[in-house]
């Protein structure tokens, strides 16, 4: 006698699509914060650590610190905000663009505290 077998569940292309969205834009997310993060831990290192290894002036290390930590602060919060946007985008359907704006902001504010670093490290030598 042949065995009666329960058809195989229907595949949701749609359903998989969206929930493997909605995962990348939660992996995201934990990747702003990560990002922010680090920032403000090398903020503690910046603004704390290396002013007592210098033995120099410590102001600029400690505003550079500060800075880094501004950046991190940025960083979190726009992720969250990055983070709710997508979402409801996925959840109309949609596609949502970073705002350019947001990123050329990062992007000027990241590589001026890298141009601030480095100004910094090679002064302190």
């Amino acid at each position: 006698m042949p065995v009666d077998r329960e058809p195989a569940p229907r595949f949701d292309e749609a359903g998989d699509a969206t929930r493997r969205t909605r995962l990348a834009n939660e992996r995201t997310y934990l990747a702003w914060w990560r990002t922010g993060l680090t920032a403000l831990a090398v903020s503690l290192g910046a603004g704390k650590i290396v002013p007592g290894i210098t033995g120099g002036e410590r102001w600029p290390w400690v505003l550079l610190g500060v800075l880094y930590a501004v950046l991190g602060i940025v960083f979190i919060a726009y992720g969250y905000l990055r983070q709710k946007a997508v979402d409801g985008a996925i959840a109309r359907g949609e596609f949502e663009r970073p705002d350019p704006r947001a990123v050329l902001v990062l992007a000027v504010f990241g590589a001026t505290l890298g141009v601030l670093t480095v100004v910094l490290v090679i002064a302190a030598t």
